[in-house]
C-alpha cells in the first residue's frame, strides 16, 4: 500500500463587512488553491445563496467521480488492448436535503460515451467500465452508489451498442 497526501487551501472571500451576523449578511464565495495549479473559484449552489458562476461542492463531487472513472477507464483500456480515441461523459447526481438543513447524495450516474478504433474492441470496452468503477479511488470513498450507463462506438463503423 502507498499513501498519497493532498494539500488544498480554502480561503473564504465572502465577508461583506459584518461577517456572519445573520444568514443573509455574508457571501458564500471562496477560493480553492493548490500549489502550482490555477485557482478554483467556489461558492454555494444557487438555492443556498451562492454565485451560479462559480463551482459549488456538489458540482465538484460529481466532477471528481466522472474524472476518476475516466482516468481509471483509460488506464484499463491501455493495458487491455482497447484503443480509445474519444470519451465524453454526461454525469448526473442526486442530493437530498434534509429538514435539519443537512443533506447527502443518494446516487451519481455516469453516462460515458466512448469511441474505440475497431468494432472488435467494443465488447471489451464495455466490460472495462465495471472494473474502472471498482478501481476509482473517489467512487470507492463515497457512501452512495456510483453507477455507469456507457455506450461505445467503433470509429470505423459508427455502430453504437448500449451497455
Amino acid at each position: 500500500m502507498f499513501d498519497h497526501h493532498y494539500t488544498l487551501h480554502t480561503h473564504w472571500t465572502g465577508d461583506r463587512g459584518v461577517g456572519t451576523a445573520d444568514y443573509n449578511s455574508y457571501g458564500r464565495d471562496h477560493t480553492l488553491t493548490v500549489a502550482g495549479k490555477p485557482d478554483v473559484l467556489g461558492s454555494a449552489d444557487k438555492p443556498f445563496r451562492g454565485d451560479v458562476d462559480r463551482w459549488n461542492p456538489e458540482d465538484m463531487l460529481v466532477g471528481a467521480l466522472s474524472q476518476c472513472h475516466l482516468l481509471s477507464y483509460l488506464w484499463l483500456c491501455s493495458i487491455n488492448g482497447v484503443v480509445v480515441t474519444g470519451y465524453d461523459d454526461e454525469a448526473t447526481g442526486t442530493m437530498v436535503q434534509t429538514r435539519d438543513g443537512g443533506g447527502h447524495f443518494t446516487e451519481v450516474t455516469l453516462h460515458p460515451h466512448v469511441t474505440v478504433t475497431d468494432e472488435s474492441m467494443v465488447a471489451r470496452a464495455l466490460e472495462l467500465h465495471h472494473e474502472a468503477s471498482e478501481k476509482c479511488y473517489i467512487a470507492s470513498s463515497v457512501n452512495f452508489p456510483v453507477t455507469h450507463e456507457p455506450t461505445v462506438v467503433a470509429a470505423q463503423t459508427s455502430t453504437q451498442l448500449p451497455a
